[in-house]
């Protein structure tokens, strides 16, 4: 660890990095928490849009220092201030049952949504009221796997920086650009004046996904805009996307997930622009 600052319990990093548990102070502080030494390795690597460091603090345990010392020595390598933390510090900032002793402190960093569109992307996710922290940090890391160029968040859903959206990302967070707070309104007329083809990700839809690819519709710039958990799309938003499709279901179970729908359509989209 070098010259790492012992910490106490009741530093004001340590209160700090605590509140940040809380979106209020979230949003104010414009600041966020990363645990786990995937995430905490990607903060590190990642720079905004000025070129500044993400990362502003690692908290790490003396055990997690010594296993992850090359992440620590990329943390301190992107002018991260590294902290010893005891395990009951630690204990009381994570988000975890079990943590895993790396605790990042990072900057803000979504994307303006006129900042994605100027880069003319050809695949996008668009969560549009979705609610469960883990899903949108699944759908996240799925879009990224995929190959997507950009995330949209819509004003009605989670909070991309909520602990359980990180976690559940992946470390994709730092991946790619994410837009947040963009009205569903606005998402939906911006993406096809730039373009793309918009649908509506839904179990009822009126288009099979599998007769998309057949006829050859996927191969184009596209964007996929996925509902609620529960309730999936609002018929105005529908309404809006040139096309409403359902991932078809061959077997017997009675649908899927929205990570697993999601998954499902944005791979058909990427192996058909890619084909």
């Amino acid at each position: 660890m070098g010259t790492a600052e012992l910490i106490s319990p009741r530093n004001p990093r340590v209160a700090f990095a605590r509140r940040l548990t809380r979106r209020a102070t979230r949003g104010k502080e414009r600041r966020f928490l990363a645990e786990g030494p995937q995430a905490v390795r990607e903060a590190a690597a990642h720079r905004g849009a000025d070129g500044a460091p993400t990362l502003t603090d690692l908290f790490a345990t003396e055990d997690a220092a010594r296993r992850y010392a090359g992440i620590v020595a990329a943390a301190r390598a992107a002018g991260a201030r590294v902290l010893l933390a005891s395990d009951a510090t630690m204990a009381d900032i994570a988000q975890t049952v079990t943590p895993q002793g790396l605790i990042g402190v990072c900057h803000f960093l979504h994307t303006p949504f006129e900042t994605v569109l100027a880069a003319r992307p050809r695949l996008v996710a668009v969560l549009a009221h979705v609610r469960d922290p883990g899903n949108a940090g699944t759908v996240l890391r799925c879009a990224d796997a995929a190959g997507a160029d950009a995330v949209v968040l819509t004003d009605a859903s989670v909070d991309l920086y909520n602990p359980k959206s990180v976690r559940a990302s992946a470390g994709s967070l730092f991946h790619l650009p994410v837009a947040v707070g963009v009205p569903v309104e606005e998402a939906v007329t911006g993406l096809r004046a730039h373009g793309l083809r918009v649908l509506a990700a839904d179990g009822a839809g009126e288009e099979d996904l599998d007769d998309e690819l057949d006829r050859g519709a996927m191969s184009g710039p596209t964007a996929w805009v996925f509902g609620n958990e529960a309730w999936g799309l609002p018929e105005p938003t529908r309404e809006r996307c040139d096309a409403v499709v359902r991932v078809p279901i061959h077997g017997r179970a009675e649908s899927l997930n929205l990570a697993t729908a999601a998954a499902v359509c944005l791979y058909a989209s990427a192996r058909a622009q890619r084909a």
